[in-house]
């Protein structure tokens, strides 16, 4: 007789586990490579405000939907996680941008001659003021206390940070945005899904183990399957609250992006991960194994549980698979920007630059490192 086998039993239920597992793991680490993005630029320009405001109203309805569905208390944890991670982020747009519940995108504008700005010299001289001795300290003191007074009025406002977010067109965050090349973004984003994905089967791993170990009866199994199959009104009501929520999230990036056109100061990896726990979340729900009152199922039985299993969670995969397209939307910008990101300037920026349509102009160009 041959000892019995422990080896790893890929089943329907062992396949929803891993997908489960892995789906807990990406949306742990979702907001982690945007936060990350927003600290290495010093800015949170290219992300929308109004995506996480909406991102964060369903999470809070996600939170409703999961308790008076009465899901497991994991889950639960779960959506407060996902809460305060929004509140993370939503923190750091306001740090970096002031608090504004708008996502306001103004091309450059030329200045008007007589409004100071970055470039302007304090002392300027005109052709007739070279014969009125004191006219350039007269302007330089005219031009000074204007700025001041501008500047102040504007830092004054709440809704103003106090230090202004640097330019990607700036040398110094130019530099620091172009650090790394096509290959290596390539293998780093690759090498963080690979090591996610592990550590999301690696979890499966362990909890079947331990399940083993405490393995249910026949009618402790039923029992649980029925509570899941419990539908709850208020349950479901909020439940598709946060799927119209999650679903409209996503269009304030996608409009804000188009706007733009540009994607840049958005992490790659914060929708890639987006993306697959939305997937195997889905598919962690359609593989399901109904279980029938007796040990043999009438005709129609499994059928009939299965089906009720997927109407319960209906809401939740309308939210996970509807954002999946929509998310399918943000990374097709990905690729028609791509070519403008990497060139780092806009098609208005250099219009408005003269040095960059003569090359013209003191010491380097502003692509020029």
């Amino acid at each position: 007789m041959y000892p019995p086998a422990h080896g790893i039993n890929l089943n329907i239920d062992a396949l929803s586990g891993i997908c489960g597992s892995i789906s807990i793991a990406c949306w742990v680490v979702v907001f982690s490579p945007q936060i990350i993005e927003n600290l290495r630029r010093g800015s949170a320009e290219g992300l929308s405000l109004q995506f996480i405001i909406v991102w964060l109203a369903g999470d809070v309805f996600n939170i409703l939907g999961a308790v008076l569905q009465g899901v497991l208390p994991t889950m639960v944890i779960l959506a407060v996680y996902y809460t305060l991670a929004d509140i993370v982020l939503l923190a750091q747009c306001f740090y970096y941008r002031g608090f504004t519940l708008t996502d306001e995108h103004n091309k450059p504008t030329t200045a008007p001659d007589d409004i100071p700005t970055e470039e302007s010299p304090l002392i300027e001289r005109g052709p007739t003021e070279d014969a009125r001795p004191g006219s350039d300290r007269t302007r330089s003191a005219s031009s000074f206390r204007k700025f001041l007074n501008v500047d102040a009025a504007h830092h004054l406002s709440p809704a103003t940070p106090l230090l202004d977010a640097p330019q990607p067109s700036e040398p110094p965050a130019t530099q620091l945005l172009r650090s790394t090349s096509t290959l290596q973004t390539f293998l780093f984003n690759s090498f963080a899904i690979i090591m996610v994905c592990a550590a999301g089967v690696f979890g499966w791993w362990v909890s079947s183990q331990s399940g083993r170990q405490a393995h249910q009866s026949g009618g402790q199994a039923q029992e649980e399957q029925e509570d899941t199959l419990d539908f709850s009104l208020w349950g479901q009501i909020f439940g598709y609250l946060c799927a119209i929520l999650y679903l409209g999230s996503r269009i304030p990036q996608i409009l804000l992006n188009y706007r733009r056109k540009s994607t840049e100061g958005v992490s790659i990896l914060f929708f890639i991960f987006a993306c697959i726990g939305n997937l195997t979340y889905v598919l962690s729900i359609f593989a399901y194994l109904p279980i029938c009152i007796s040990r043999d199922c009438r005709p129609g039985e499994a059928g009939a549980i299965y089906s009720r299993y997927i109407l319960v969670n209906a809401s939740w995969i309308l939210g996970s698979f509807g954002t999946l397209l929509l998310d399918l939307g943000i990374f097709a910008q990905f690729y028609i920007y791509r070519k403008q990101d990497k060139e780092g300037t806009a098609p208005h920026e250099a219009e408005t630059d003269p040095t960059l349509e003569t090359g013209e102009g003191p010491g380097r160009s502003r692509n020029e490192r």
